[in-house]
């Protein structure tokens, strides 16, 4: 791979990445690590270990730990301690070992800074309960519970909703009496940029207000949990048919109380916040609690792969084939890798566009593929057809990319790029300019039929590091 494209790459994550030889001593860090420590650069720590920089006050078990990842090992978002400008911060921490003809020589590792989170005394001020008493006592199974217990030991403390133990147990109580309900679980989107660039303060925030419309807007149909960081569980008693489950969620997603797709007012900006939902209603979908929580996963995942910001309700001539592909399995890395090697395996550019559809529809939901060159004459990657042309789109771009989540954005601005998406029914698309230097050599463009496709990073990031193995090709 391209150096200077790596660097760019790392560099764009926002988790504090880095990666050390086998005696532990760092050889590289990313642009997150240097600004989290508040260094200029990596010079200072090249070659040296944990230990020599003194960022732990008990040293021993981030060692153990990386011992064990030396053996082979991998962890994942585990706990611990550092030291930062003079103050100690809580962190998670995951790491694996980098792997060369078999044997270990090294290891890459990330961590989040996890202390806003942890220190709840920070939030205090913004407690709020939106479950009291006298509403869970008319719920036969939590009214049991509130003779025994009080009410803050059901409750979540950030979000004042349903804590994620008793929220399950609700669940399994439902199915145990038979009662029919609709689960869902919902997804906040991209809500780790709502964090990194307003702080965790925000973020709780907006997962409180977030909650009191979930909560208003479910009423007395059911009530609403918090799963676990931006993830949030309903439990609908009433909307059982697909029809009305339907009618529930397009509601809650462009109805006049809608919950999702609308600002949400933070002192500093007023961020659109949206959610992925995936739904399986007891006991039509399922009969027992695994399986209608597996259900429930995989719908949430489909429409994850759809491009968010969207509802999925199970139907099971839809949907009885879905399965949840383990992200961890292939990193970003073997699928650039592999990349490389399909499209160095083909001749001709759409010939090579073409072998690597596989990697890019399967690892990233690009789906759909077109290659402009500079001229603006459109090839349909997937079946070779050339009949387009959009015109020049240069200004259209931002930083080399431009999301497009309506295509009635461009009706006025880009006739002939509205055109095309408009004659393949698409409603949204991703370009990547494909350039040497300043000149540009063309763009690829993904689409999507749906509206208000929300593109990843990822999605992004891949597009682009195929945008330069094109590049290449125009330089030989």
């Amino acid at each position: 791979m391209d150096h200077a494209l790596f660097e760019k790459i790392i560099n764009t994550a926002q988790d504090c990445v880095f990666w050390k030889d086998e005696n532990r001593r760092f050889l590289g860090v990313n642009r997150s690590f240097l600004e989290y420590y508040g260094f200029e650069s990596a010079d200072v720590l090249i070659g040296k270990t944990d230990e020599d920089m003194g960022w732990h006050k008990d040293e021993e078990p981030f060692k153990q730990d990386e011992l064990r990842v030396l053996q082979g090992e991998s962890t994942y978002k585990v706990h611990g301690k550092c030291m930062v400008a003079g103050k100690e911060r809580d962190i998670i921490a995951s790491k694996s070992p980098i792997i060369k003809n078999g044997k270990v020589v090294g290891l890459v590792g990330s961590f989040l800074d996890v202390t806003d989170v942890i220190n709840k005394k920070t939030l205090a001020e913004y407690a709020q309960i939106l479950y009291d008493v006298p509403r869970l006592r008319k719920i036969p199974f939590f009214d049991r519970i509130l003779d025994d217990s009080g009410l803050e030991d059901l409750l979540d403390p950030t979000t004042g909703l349903l804590c994620r133990a008793y929220a399950l147990e609700f669940a399994r109580h439902l199915i145990e009496k038979k009662t029919p309900f609709t689960f869902s679980i919902i997804d906040l989107d991209n809500f780790k940029f709502i964090n990194d660039t307003y702080g965790h303060r925000s973020g709780d925030r907006i997962l409180m207000d977030v909650a009191g419309s979930l909560a208003e807007y479910t009423g007395e149909k059911g009530i609403v949990g918090r799963f676990g960081g931006d993830e949030l569980l309903l439990l609908n008693l009433v909307d059982l048919t697909y029809e009305d489950k339907n009618v529930f969620f397009e509601n809650m997603y462009s109805g006049e109380n809608r919950v999702f797709r609308k600002e949400y007012i933070l002192e500093e900006s007023e961020p659109v916040i949206t959610a992925t939902i995936g739904a399986a209603t007891f006991p039509d979908d399922a009969g027992d609690y695994d399986k209608l929580f597996s259900i429930m996963d995989k719908t949430l995942y489909h429409g994850k792969r759809r491009g968010r910001n969207c509802y999925t309700i199970y139907k099971e001539s839809e949907h009885k084939d879905l399965e949840i592909r383990k992200i961890a399995k292939r990193s970003i890395y073997a699928n650039m890798h592999e990349i490389v090697k399909l499209f160095a395996s083909e001749e001709g550019l759409i010939g090579r566009l073409k072998a690597v559809m596989p990697v890019i529809g399967e690892g990233y939901s690009l789906m759909r593929l077109f290659y402009a060159d500079k001229d603006g004459n459109v090839t349909d990657v997937l079946s070779g057809n050339d009949k387009d042309n959009i015109g020049n789109i240069e200004g259209i771009l931002d930083d080399d990319r431009f999301l497009c989540e309506s295509v009635n954005d461009i009706k006025e601005g880009y006739p002939g790029l509205y055109k095309m998406l408009v004659k393949y029914e698409a409603e949204s698309a991703l370009i990547v300019r494909i350039g040497s230097g300043k000149e540009t050599l063309g763009y690829l463009i993904s689409t999507e039929k749906r509206k208000h496709r929300i593109w990843q990073e990822d999605e992004s990031g891949i597009l682009y590091f195929l945008a330069n193995l094109v590049a290449g090709i125009g330089k030989e």
